[in-house]
């Protein structure tokens, strides 16, 4: 009892002590320690394994959230690391895994060196090479030994390249090759997103697309859209067709290409090229268009055709097939220029199936000291060299003689010209013809008077750019002595001499000049016969 009466006082003085504080926990930080999880058999020789612990038989390790496998291992823990030899396995959550023959994994850099058949995987992306160092502190493993990385349709090889897990960014130096199930990239440098399918160029590089070959050492192409945007003056070459500019936009699907800024599109297989500061070409239907600064050449013959209008639009027909041909139109201001032909018009097509161009809109044709005009000028063309010219509609032809206020004259309804190798050689001029003309003393070639004459049908024979001789069946005309000319009478109605117009060098057709008012051709209404109603 006594007994007990004691332990009862000892327990109540011991009540009455107040209790000590609790200290606060300490601030938990990283443990950048490696775990051995599990072993089949550990053992332990410091002089015969420099300070390693001998690890065999599904070895695990476990570090800052990775698991790391292997048949067998050299465990240094001192330094915090372990070689690792066969089936060696490392995971870091759900979609990151690294397989290779051999690892060596230093805990306090976080750093894993694979080597011998390197399998790197991240969610969609598959890594293979035979040396890969992944450094976990960055997200980034990276070869430089060769490897190549498999990103569901593309395949990415190179000699040197990393790969960032955070970002999903790759990038590759050294004989790059990038292939897909439509093209193939070749560079030295490139930068690809895996993220949005995206390729950075930032080098010498070739893109080959089916039947295009696309040059560019800047820009960037989408492996899932096959669109791309390329820079510095990058080239698109399709079958002989080439499109380069300051910048370019590229649809592989749809085959639609556009150039912006001093853009050039030559056609190297017909000789011909349009130039701008703004191209566009569709690859599937054969269609291109140029403006702002726009020009066309052509560079078939041996002296080039220079054009230049607001608009140029060319379409191809027959794509397809053999009777492939295209029709080019020009749009406002038309200015052409060659050394043996110039002209200017509102507007002109040129079709390549009958090698006509046709002039539209108060439309001139120069050939050496020869005017042309009217108010439809069809031009024709033989082995890419003028043949002949048809004037549809108050044709005008004009020869300046080269002396003060004379010039060889004749206007018709319509009127023909024939040239032998870039020269006129024959003209002739059907309905409500008016002449006016030189005649040449071939004794001295020097002028005998002026004829004045209307006719039906009028034919002209040139030689050496010079008036030889005139053919009409029926007319009606008048020889005037040089001295005793009318003044009247030395110049058709509607005469002018446009030489004021007249492109004279291929960088003149950016030059517009108008012809003065009032001269402007008009256009003449002609009535149509109207139909007779059957009971009449």
């Amino acid at each position: 009892m006594m007994m007990l009466l004691c332990a009862l006082c000892a327990a109540v003085a011991l009540a009455a002590i107040p209790s000590r504080p609790k200290r606060p926990a300490k601030k938990k930080t990283d443990d950048k320690r490696v775990y051995l999880v599990h072993a089949d058999e550990l053992f332990y020789e410091k002089w015969r394994n420099n300070d390693a612990q001998v690890l065999r038989g599904k070895v695990e390790f476990q570090h800052a959230g990775a698991r790391l496998l292997c048949d067998s291992a050299n465990f240094f823990e001192t330094s915090n690391s372990f070689e690792a030899f066969g089936h060696v396995r490392m995971y870091q959550g759900d979609t990151l895994s690294l397989t290779s023959d051999y690892g060596y994994y230093d805990g306090n850099d976080q750093l894993m060196q694979a080597l011998q058949n390197v399998v790197l995987k991240h969610r969609g992306t598959t890594l293979y090479t035979d040396s890969l160092y992944y450094d976990r502190l960055w997200n980034m493993g990276y070869y430089q030994e060769g490897g190549k990385m498999v990103d569901k349709t593309t395949t990415l090889v190179s000699d040197w390249g990393e790969y960032h897990t955070d970002t999903k960014m790759a990038i590759f130096y050294y004989d790059v090759t990038m292939r897909d199930k439509n093209f193939t990239l070749t560079t030295d440098s490139l930068y690809y997103d895996t993220n949005l399918k995206q390729a950075h160029i930032i080098g010498p590089s070739n893109i080959n697309s089916g039947k295009s070959h696309i040059y560019s050492e800047l820009g960037y192409y989408n492996t899932q859209t096959e669109q791309g945007i390329l820079l510095n003056r990058s080239v698109l070459d399709n079958e002989g067709r080439l499109l380069t500019g300051d910048s370019l936009w590229y649809d592989g699907r749809s085959g639609v290409s556009e150039a912006f800024r001093n853009m050039v599109y030559t056609d190297t297989i017909n000789k011909n090229m349009l130039t701008g500061n703004y191209g566009y070409y569709n690859d599937s239907t054969g269609y291109a268009m140029s403006t702002d600064s726009a020009m066309a050449v052509d560079f078939s013959q041996r002296d080039s055709l220079f054009m230049h209008a607001d608009t140029f639009k060319v379409f191809t027909f027959n794509k397809e097939t053999d009777s492939v041909y295209r029709v080019v139109h020009a749009y406002n201001k038309v200015r052409a220029y060659r050394i043996d032909l110039q002209a200017v018009c509102d507007s002109l097509v040129y079709n390549q199936q009958d090698s006509c161009m046709t002039l539209y809109k108060d439309p001139i044709v120069w050939n050496q000291n020869q005017q042309l005009l009217g108010e439809e000028i069809r031009v024709y063309m033989k082995d890419s060299v003028l043949d002949h010219a048809h004037v549809i509609n108050q044709a005008f032809s004009i020869e300046d003689l080269h002396e003060p206020d004379l010039y060889n004259q004749v206007s018709s309804k319509e009127m023909f010209a024939f040239f032998d190798q870039g020269e006129i050689h024959e003209a002739q001029a059907k309905d409500n013809v008016l002449v006016v003309y030189y005649p040449v003393d071939e004794s001295d070639s020097s002028y005998v008077g002026m004829v004045s004459m209307e006719t039906q049908l009028l034919r002209m024979f040139m030689e050496k750019r010079k008036l030889q001789r005139i053919w009409a069946p029926k007319s009606d005309g008048t020889m005037y002595p040089m001295t005793q000319i009318p003044p009247a009478k030395r110049y058709l109605e509607g005469f002018a001499w446009f030489d004021y117009v007249r492109p004279r060098s291929k960088d003149d057709i950016f030059n517009w000049r108008g012809k003065k008012a009032g001269t402007e051709l008009k256009v003449q209404r002609r009535r149509t016969p109207q139909k007779k109603e059957a009971n009449e």
